[in-house]
């Protein structure tokens, strides 16, 4: 198993490369709050100390953000060993940071061209086809959602590192264990809305936290700081209870965000999760991305607008 998953990643290491290769120019990205088609993307740098590295002879990763393969084919097999890794309990923890975003980017790139999906989804093992179009079904409806483009970067808002994946789930299961609401479903929010706290600053809605509240929700259902995780999370728990959840989970989810399109792609994510409890691992390194009306921004952990 250790030498085929070895094989995988390596193989995962190649497609990346020749992937940036071939489009420098052209890297497809997406965002669940601003949807993305294939268009220039720029990335938006935390200031770093540039270390020089000697030349070796060693399969190295391009710098930057992983950038999606530039054809079915290649989709197909970044896909492959992407999901196949993430699955996998003996990948090593520090591969899986880069695996998510791979996941995130390979999938983008089948929302931004619809034609290769079939193609893709056919190429992909018969146990992960569920995997791939449930990801674009979701991702999908996510941009319909939010179909107007911003004329420029958010400002107020900060990218910060997420609290550990560990201590995440030990409050969603929390947040189970006091309301019967399956965790994946405060995960699946917690994604939607801030990808795991990553985001902070008040939505254009006025929302805030990393579950994104109003403030009368807030005074209604919070307990702590809104701005505390594991205090959202809970209250989060509490809210959908109280409309319904998880006899009436649709209902409940609609009214956090009054969206059938988001109800289906946080249930999506949800259904994800609860198949296999690795797939949290994969959504937890998701990244912020944020399209504007010039062009896709990959807004990186460190990140100030």
């Amino acid at each position: 198993m250790r030498r085929t998953l070895g094989l995988l990643i390596a193989l995962l290491l190649v497609v990346g490369v020749l992937a940036a290769r071939a489009r420098t120019d052209d890297r497809t990205r997406d965002a669940l709050l601003q949807p993305v088609t294939a268009e220039r993307t720029t990335t938006t740098l935390a200031p770093t100390t540039t270390t020089t590295v000697p030349p070796t002879t060693t399969t190295t990763l391009p710098p930057g953000p992983p950038v999606a393969a530039g054809d079915p084919d290649g989709l197909a097999l970044q896909l492959t060993a992407t999901i196949t890794a993430l699955r996998d309990p003996a990948t090593p923890e520090a591969d899986l940071a880069r695996l998510g975003h791979t996941e995130q980017v390979a999938i983008y790139a089948l929302l931004d061209h619809p034609d290769w999906q079939p193609l893709v989804v056919a190429k992909v093992p018969e146990n992960q086809r569920g995997i791939v179009q449930a990801n674009v079904r979701a991702g999908g409806e996510l941009r319909a959602l939010a179909p107007k483009l911003k004329d420029s970067l958010p400002t107020g808002w900060v990218i910060e590192t997420p609290r550990p994946a560990a201590e995440l789930l030990g409050y969603y299961k929390e947040g189970e264990a006091q309301t019967g609401i399956p965790w994946a479903y405060l995960a699946s929010i917690n994604l939607v809305e801030t990808r795991m706290g990553r985001i902070h600053g008040l939505s254009s809605a006025g929302a805030q936290g990393p579950m994104q509240f109003m403030p009368q929700t807030w005074a209604r259902f919070g307990q702590g700081d809104v701005t505390n995780p594991r205090d959202a999370i809970l209250a989060a728990a509490r809210y959908l209870k109280y409309n319904g959840a998880p006899q009436t989970i649709d209902t409940a989810i609609w009214n956090y965000n009054r969206s059938w399109h988001y109800v289906a792609a946080v249930k999506t994510y949800a259904e994800q999760m609860l198949a296999d409890e690795r797939a949290f691992l994969g959504y937890y390194h998701w990244q912020v991305y944020y399209r504007t009306a010039a062009a896709n921004t990959h807004l990186p952990e460190g990140w100030r607008g």
